[in-house]
């Protein structure tokens, strides 16, 4: 019921012709998420709707004062306009998580279990993300948040040992190169959330099936099992960029467009930070390839699990590059 409500929320958010209905959907969104979080009934997942409900009270707050600050005529708005803007857009960005309201993120994603991080890594940041491309426009604003959201995703995930937490940081990286595609088309836009959520749901149902949530964990759960290595990895640097995996195409089209606009700095920037990122991914798959495969077997401990992992991961890797190709012909 509460996941029926948290999606009827979204959608009154993004159909709405108001920003005060906007501002209602949001804040039906919160109610119901805060009850999904809480379903494991334990202090951690307490402490995380505890800190969700503080700071998106917070988001929501702003983001209601600069709704009616807007909506009434006053004399000075004008002078003020950039400021008030600067404001409803940081209470959008803190909702979403990205850096320097990032905070609450990791802190909150590493108390939940992988259905709710699911949610809150995708579902939750599609309306955000839609209300903030309404209002759109490029400004130094956004390329500092693009700008900052990058290097500390590529700082603070470094020796990460908790996946949930390594996932939050690789969202914010991802959460600026679709800002940045917001700048240029809302299409790429949606097409790089459409690979991102895919991507990160297979890695999901891979944690989840085996019931993982540390590095130390993933070690050991994947020893000596090569299909279940090779497709976690095709899953893993993929949505971390690397050429030619299909989660790079998004980023080449971004890096195209920027290229087209003669903005040669911010794609340079964007390329040589977004490498902080994929070192760590580069990282643990090193170690997992290499750790413990003296005694590799292919199809070892092959058990139902592992064969609708490797099932799944293959058509939806399958359906993303024929989707890729489609859009480049079309």
């Amino acid at each position: 019921m509460f996941l029926w409500f948290l999606m009827f929320g979204s959608f009154i958010s993004i159909s709405a012709n108001s920003w005060m209905g906007m501002w209602l959907g949001l804040e039906i969104n919160l109610l119901a998420f805060i009850p999904l979080i809480q379903e494991n009934n334990n202090s951690f997942s307490s402490e995380s709707a505890l800190k969700y409900f503080l700071t998106q009270t917070i988001a929501s707050m702003i983001f209601l004062f600069t709704v009616i600050f807007m909506s009434k005529q006053f004399i000075y708005l004008k002078y003020v306009e950039n400021y008030i803007m600067i404001m409803f857009n940081s209470a959008l960005l803190m909702k979403m998580g990205m850096a320097p309201f990032h905070f609450w993120f990791p802190e909150v994603i590493d108390g939940l279990n992988w259905f709710n991080s699911l949610m809150l890594l995708t579902w939750q940041k599609i309306t955000p993300m839609i209300l903030v491309m309404y209002n759109m426009y490029f400004s130094y604003f956004f390329l500092m948040i693009i700008v900052f959201s990058m290097l500390i995703s590529g700082f603070m995930g470094l020796n990460q040992h908790s996946l949930r937490k390594f996932l939050a940081y690789s969202s914010i990286n991802h959460m600026a190169w679709m800002i940045s595609a917001m700048l240029y088309s809302e299409s790429i836009w949606f097409y790089y959330f459409i690979i991102y959520s895919i991507l990160s749901l297979n890695l999901i149902l891979f944690f989840k099936l085996f019931n993982i949530f540390y590095y130390n964990q993933l070690i050991i759960s994947i020893n000596n099992n090569f299909l279940l290595k090779f497709f976690f990895s095709l899953n893993f640097l993929s949505l971390g960029g690397l050429p030619p995996f299909i989660g790079f195409f998004p980023k080449w089209l971004i890096i195209q467009f920027m290229i087209n606009s003669n903005w040669f700095m911010l794609a340079f920037f964007m390329v040589m930070l977004t490498l902080f990122t994929l070192f760590y991914y580069m990282q643990l798959i090193f170690n997992i390839l290499i750790l413990n495969n003296n005694e590799i077997n292919y199809f070892k401990n092959f058990s139902h699990k592992n064969e609708l992992y490797t099932y799944f991961t293959f058509l939806s890797l399958s359906s993303l590059m024929f989707f890729s190709l489609s859009l480049n012909f079309t």
